[in-house]
């Protein structure tokens, strides 16, 4: 039997399980505190693709109610944790891609001013350091009591915001040492 595809919320969803987050409440609030830096899922994502998964026989689903509430509860099924098995898997043709607004303002940036430019990469070294200062910060709450792989992933996100961060503070300068366009 073939494994169902995963979508890429489906691919949160297994892990979170996998990890212990067993309601879509947990899942959310969970992917708000880690995943969220770098790969995002809303309740309007995660409630249909956890019935998409049950209804798939990657995961099943108890109802739970607690203090009056309707509450499911998840759980992997052997399918399920096959299919996030064989999706751990590297990829030989992995494709890296990004989406940020900012890295496509700079790309067109030579259709503005010189002015906007700096602007825009001020902006983006600010944002960039605010996500900095919320990752060094859940690395401090951590304590150094995080699993390996959410551990390693909030080290590659500190460097990589970290860096991105000193080439926008490096080249700010170096654009506002240059002479303003002339129109």
């Amino acid at each position: 039997m073939s494994t169902p595809a995963l979508t890429p919320t489906g691919r949160v969803i297994l892990g979170m399980i996998a990890l212990g987050r067993q309601t879509g409440y947990d899942i959310k609030q969970f992917v708000d505190k880690s995943t969220r830096h770098f790969w995002a899922a809303s309740y309007g994502q995660i409630y249909p693709e956890l019935r998409r998964l049950e209804d798939a026989g990657l995961i099943t689903g108890q109802s739970e109610p607690t203090g009056g509430r309707a509450r499911t509860v998840y759980e992997l099924t052997d399918a399920g944790r096959a299919a996030l098995g064989d999706w751990l898997e590297p990829e030989p043709d992995a494709i890296f891609e990004v989406r940020d607004e900012s890295m496509l303002k700079l790309f067109f940036s030579d259709l503005g001013t010189s002015e906007q430019r700096i602007r825009n990469i001020r902006a983006m070294r600010e944002a960039h350091e605010q996500t900095l200062a919320q990752l060094c910060s859940l690395e401090a709450k951590s304590e150094g009591h995080l699993h390996e792989g959410p551990g390693l992933t909030l080290e590659l996100g500190i460097g990589l915001h970290r860096g991105i961060v000193e080439w926008c503070a490096a080249t700010e300068r170096r654009l506002a040492e240059e002479p303003p366009d002339a129109g």
